[in-house]
């Protein structure tokens, strides 16, 4: 069954449960387990490279080498940049037919440590820029790719390859049959918080003592990267008055970036998207963020995937110049997934990235919210906007040993189920996956046969700037 024979996400509230497990059976026939084990490259598969640039046209050109760059580093790091690459990948791949809101992009590093509203540490996806209802085999097979990539980098042998992305996968599927035997608060209310992220990995699955040393420190260090740490290591003082230090061209101020006029337009417009924006917010917080004035803006490189969208950061303060508020306005885009599953619901693609994260995420970030603004050259694009950071801790696979990374891919599995069975239909979509590790195994031979595909792609984007087809540089990274 392809993507296009999808259901809706949810079932309606009068089927029973045995009528949405004898669904989730039912689609065993058409679209069996152990079919999710196979992937071949389509004859007519478009030439990567040709996505990547498709990509490039549309964002800020003296960015797009800087994304070359970092994806030829390493094969992870071209994984990290190809989520496009993936998704027409995926358009033909058997599904189950079942759907639920995805991450579009759940890479293992694509989840990490955040900060709750309560000032709890919590664990959870962390990237939804590609977010889209679709096929939730599509999250798995990207997550269980992802480990394969890691630890062929790492050096694990293909017995440990093996282990790690079956013990993500059962993990998926064990979490999902728990949820599909609770009820719906239950479900909505279930997150992986310190508390239980200690006890996770300190239980009968338990990681490395190396494993746990990383951990904790992981998570000390994670409490410390909020606003007042941003403002130590991002602002410079001029003239008594806090500013956004430049560190071209990752960082580049916008007294830096543009003539005087035409920053005075910028910034007025952001000014404007600041008030709008507040108006997604709810009214409590929304009254926060009115408490907050604008001191300085920047343009900001980020991440990987992302390099080349337009993406800001606004210093605010608050009852002092010792009080920053630190956001990120960062372009949303259509989804990769968009062209092969429909188009979103959501006329402006920032809704579409907050309503995804709030409906995936246990707990969001209080300032997330969503504007459309008008740029200096008279294009509107749709902006979410963020706290730029908020106690976020990321993983380092590289230094991870192979059970450290099993109990680490066994978190990521159980997170990613508790997102889907927010939206999916998770009682069928357990009944299909069943209590036999057939999808365990049948993932595990896909994740060995896209990370080849990866490498190849990865040596195309490298022969393709040796050639000069396309440029690339690599400044330091921040």
């Amino acid at each position: 069954m392809s993507q296009k024979a999808t259901t809706a996400m949810r079932t309606s509230p009068q089927t029973t449960p045995e009528e949405r497990a004898a669904l989730g059976k039912e689609a065993r026939r058409s679209s069996p387990r152990s079919g999710h084990a196979v992937y071949k490259p389509s004859p007519d598969r478009p030439d990567p490279l040709t996505i990547l640039e498709a990509q490039s046209a549309t964002r800020v050109p003296e960015l797009v080498p800087i994304r070359y760059g970092r994806m030829m580093e390493a094969p992870f790091r071209f994984y990290r940049g190809a989520a496009a690459i993936m998704a027409s990948d995926l358009a033909d791949s058997p599904t189950s037919g079942l759907t639920a809101q995805l991450c579009g992009d759940a890479h293992m590093l694509n989840f990490r440590l955040l900060a709750s509203p309560e000032r709890q540490l919590m664990f959870d996806i962390n990237d939804f820029d590609e977010t889209l209802p679709g096929p939730w085999e599509w999250d798995v097979k990207r997550l269980s790719a992802s480990f394969v990539i890691a630890g062929r980098a790492n050096g694990f042998d293909d017995d440990e390859r093996a282990r790690i992305v079956c013990a993500t996968v059962r993990s998926y599927r064990e979490a999902m049959i728990r949820f599909a035997g609770t009820g719906n608060l239950d479900v909505w209310y279930a997150n992986i918080d310190a508390d239980l992220l200690e006890s996770l990995i300190t239980g009968r699955r338990q990681g490395t003592k190396h494993g746990r040393k990383n951990l904790a420190h992981a998570m000390a260090k994670a409490r410390t990267r909020d606003s007042l740490q941003a403002f130590d290591k991002l602002t410079e003082t001029v003239d008594g008055r806090p500013r956004i230090a430049a560190d071209h061209p990752l960082l580049v101020p916008a007294a830096d970036l543009l003539p005087d006029l035409e920053r005075s337009a910028l910034e007025r417009e952001f000014r404007r998207l600041l008030e709008r924006y507040g108006r997604t917010l709810a009214s409590d917080r929304r009254a926060l963020l009115e408490d907050y004035r604008l001191a300085d803006i920047a343009r900001k490189v980020v991440g990987v995937g992302s390099v080349g969208t337009r993406c800001w950061i606004f210093l605010l303060l608050g009852r002092d110049g010792q009080d920053p508020l630190f956001l990120q306005a960062k372009e949303a885009d259509v989804s990769v997934l968009a062209e092969h599953i429909g188009a979103s619901k959501y006329r402006n693609q920032g809704e579409r990235v907050v309503s995804g994260q709030r409906l995936m995420q246990a707990t969001s970030d209080i300032f997330l919210g969503w504007e459309r603004v008008e740029g200096i050259d008279g294009k509107q694009r749709d902006f979410y906007v963020r706290q730029l950071r908020d106690w976020k801790g990321i993983a380092m696979p590289e230094r991870m040993r192979p059970k450290d990374m099993e109990v680490f891919g066994e978190l990521c599995g159980l997170t990613l189920a508790r997102a889907h069975a927010r939206s999916g239909d998770r009682i069928a979509i357990a009944a299909y996956l069943g209590s036999s590790d057939s999808f365990d195994r049948a993932l595990a031979t896909f994740a060995e046969a896209y990370a080849d595909q990866n490498e190849r792609d990865h040596q195309a984007l490298v022969d393709a700037v040796h050639t000069g087809r396309l440029q690339a540089e690599q400044p330091p990274t921040t």
